[in-house]
């Protein structure tokens, strides 16, 4: 990529990284080639940064952030600044001829922080401060309007508007305000007006005339609920008066009625209620009171009472013809029924409907009121998001872009605190979600690392540290130590799971010794417990010998006898052995001794046989040893290989070294005793170099 601006790199991490010098760097870092950053994506949580600050520049608010969008966050707070380098100075205070308005600003950032500053009566400060913008928010946050378009019933003392805002809210649904409080907004209030206005215009409907008295809403109400029954009814009368043997297939069968006499019975019966209305007969008329189905008894005597008594007069029953003509008589009103709109406001009379048309004016004045305030908020929220900027932005590159704050040791963002466990402090700490799935991808890194579960009182978290100084012998699952985060709270740390590899080169030269010496002293402790238990048997078998002594006597004697005898053979075979084994020693030592001056050549040869192929082994993954793989299992995505090389992993694991100006005791009452194996292993060594001298003069060699 071709760029007229000109970086500067330095070199961290066998990695060529940006260095941001001034605001110049920052206001073009999207010219800089993203093949040369660092980190191309990492997560809004989980890292020790200012969250709020991550979540204006995560502006798609995905939980993480990535280039285009570090990239727009510059040029933002670049093109409201006068000059770019506020960005290099940090702290959270803007001085107000430091801003620059942007061009289609109706509202410029500098004339609302000095909307903010008249309001706390500090119009002379001259500086803005994010300290006194959050006092801002939170004033506003608590007046009556705040901005955010969200009205509830307490704004208001009017008792007719709290009750219409209260029963918007309880037909449309509520949303919550930026206190937290239950309200409605514009596109809440608007829909509810819209229903109550429908409602209007069908109760002052033309078709709605016929139905005014009362009489014949009465009627058409009571046809409407049993309308489809009777339909059914008569209908089925009709065909069973085409063919009378379809009679018994138009009535309930038998088998009907037995499944449904099998059930706890009541009249609400969804069963019963699908039954005819009346047996069906042809030619048959309906009766409306005695001999109907049951479930629909009460909807038959409120049609004989509220439409076939006014408008046909009385009768117990009626026939199609008369049907018909009811239903002719109540045609109007129907389709004025049919017409009524559905909403949670469908059972409202006229007078109320009226009243709340009336409310539509104040309410709808309440949140235009409210709205107003909101460019001023959105404002607002620009010059905290700018002061956040200036305070956090340069750190972020410095974590993102490059990698600087790691490499030169200041702290870098993922980094959750130090961990001291078995004489270190390991300051490559960072969080974990899931341990199983994160060591899949951390495995790769080359590194020994442990997985610790973190407890303070109730809260628990997951941490994975990197051991990249010292052995790792005693280092195992199930170790404690203690977890310092970066606010320097004290967690207990327990091992739960480690990932081993070497630490460095002179750590693998020690390591075939002593896992030698290990497997010595594995072997002698199986011998020693087998010795035992051979000893356990033989004091219970002899325990059962004297038990039965009188018995066996005999016997005793001569197995004593036996096992007393000495095997001539045995002494031989076990002779001969020693002496080939003596043989040998002797001839190895002799060959030994006539290298003469290659004799320290030969034993380097040995030890480097014995330590070579693990110091190579160590060398090699030492080499790969990367950062990359710890943070992209966290969530990152890390552009190139961070290497962590020996110097740096010796800062970032430390072992325990007294101070210098320490006073130190070297008397230890405890120290184990000395005894006669030190004095005689020097006087063996001392026999060897004097063997070794006396040969060379023999051999008249220099």
């Amino acid at each position: 990529m071709l760029t007229s601006h000109e970086f500067k790199f330095f070199r961290a991490g066998g990695v060529d990284q940006v260095l941001i010098r001034d605001g110049a760097d920052i206001a073009h870092i999207g010219e800089l080639d993203q093949k040369l950053w660092v980190a191309l994506a990492c997560p809004t949580r989980g890292v020790e940064f200012d969250a709020r600050t991550l979540d204006f520049v995560d502006a798609d608010q995905d939980g993480r952030i990535r280039p285009p969008e570090l990239i727009a966050a510059c040029e933002w707070a670049c093109a409201h600044l006068r000059n770019p380098d506020e960005l290099m100075a940090g702290g959270d205070s803007i001085a107000l001829d430091a801003f620059r308005d942007s061009e289609g600003d109706d509202l410029p950032l500098g004339e609302e922080a000095l909307r903010v500053l008249r309001h706390l009566q500090k119009e002379d400060a001259g500086v803005v401060t994010l300290d006194d913008v959050m006092q801002r928010s939170d004033t506003l946050a608590a007046m009556r309007f705040n901005g955010d378009g969200i009205i509830g019933p307490d704004i208001t003392a009017e008792e007719p508007v709290r009750r219409t805002l209260q029963w918007i809210a309880e037909t449309q649904g509520s949303v919550k305000d930026c206190n937290g409080v239950d309200g409605v907004d514009r596109a809440h209030a608007e829909a509810f007006f819209a229903e109550v206005e429908a409602m209007r215009l069908w109760q002052a409907g033309d078709d709605g005339a016929a139905c005014h008295d009362g009489r014949m809403l009465q009627a058409a109400e009571a046809v409407e609920a049993v309308r489809e029954k009777v339909d059914d009814f008569f209908a089925r009368c009709r065909v069973a008066a085409y063919d009378i043997q379809a009679v018994a297939a138009l009535n309930a069968s038998p088998e009907t009625y037995e499944a449904i006499g099998a059930e706890e019975l009541t009249l609400d019966n969804p069963r019963i209620a699908a039954l005819p209305l009346a047996t069906i007969a042809p030619g048959r008329t309906l009766p409306l009171r005695s001999g109907a189905n049951p479930a629909w008894a009460r909807a038959l005597a409120t049609l004989q009472q509220d439409a076939v008594a006014p408008l046909i007069g009385e009768a117990n029953q009626i026939d199609e013809h008369q049907w018909n003509e009811l239903l002719h008589r109540v045609a109007s009103c129907r389709a004025w029924l049919a017409a009524k709109p559905r909403s949670p406001l469908s059972e409202l009379d006229s007078a109320t409907i009226t009243a709340l048309t009336a409310m539509q004016a104040p309410v709808m004045a309440l949140i235009e009121q409210d709205e107003e305030a909101g460019p001023h908020n959105a404002r607002l929220r620009d010059l905290e998001k700018l002061l956040r900027f200036k305070r956090d932005l340069l750190r972020l590159l410095e974590n993102f872009v490059s990698f600087k704050a790691f490499y030169r040791r200041e702290g870098a963002i993922f980094q959750a605190g130090t961990l001291y466990l078995d004489s270190r402090s390991c300051d490559l700490a960072v969080r974990v979600d899931d341990v199983k799935q994160h060591a899949v991808l951390a495995g790769l890194a080359k590194t020994c690392l442990a997985y610790c579960e973190c407890r303070r009182g109730e809260e628990k978290m997951s941490i994975v540290a990197a051991f990249t100084a010292g052995d790792v012998d005693f280092l195992f699952a199930g170790r404690n130590g203690v977890f310092y985060d970066r606010q320097g709270r004290d967690w207990d740390a327990t091992i739960t799971r480690l990932i081993e590899n070497p630490t460095s080169v002179v750590q693998a030269f020690f390591s075939p010794y002593k896992k030698f010496v290990r497997m010595i002293e594995e072997q002698v402790a199986r011998r020693a417990a087998a010795s035992d238990a051979n000893a356990q048997g033989t004091l219970s078998s002899l325990a059962s010998g004297l038990a039965t002594a009188d018995k066996t006597a005999s016997a005793g004697v001569a197995a004593v006898r036996t096992r007393g005898r000495i095997d001539v053979g045995t002494v031989a075979a076990i002779g001969v052995a020693m002496g080939s084994i003596s043989a040998v020693l002797v001839a190895l030592f002799s060959k030994f001794i006539d290298l003469g001056q290659w004799i320290p050549m030969a034993i380097a040869g040995v030890i480097l046989a014995i330590s070579g192929p693990s110091m190579l082994i160590a060398w090699l993954k030492l080499r790969q040893r990367s950062l990359g793989p710890l943070l992209d299992a966290s969530g990152w995505a890390i552009n190139g290989r961070m290497k962590v090389n020996v110097r740096l992993g010796a800062s970032l694991s430390k072992t325990a070294h007294i101070p210098r100006q320490a006073l130190r005791l070297l008397h230890d009452p405890y120290a184990g005793r000395v005894g006669l194996g030190a004095p005689l292993s020097a006087l063996a060594l001392a026999s060897l170099v004097a063997m070794v001298v006396w040969k060379l003069d023999l051999l008249h060699l220099p």
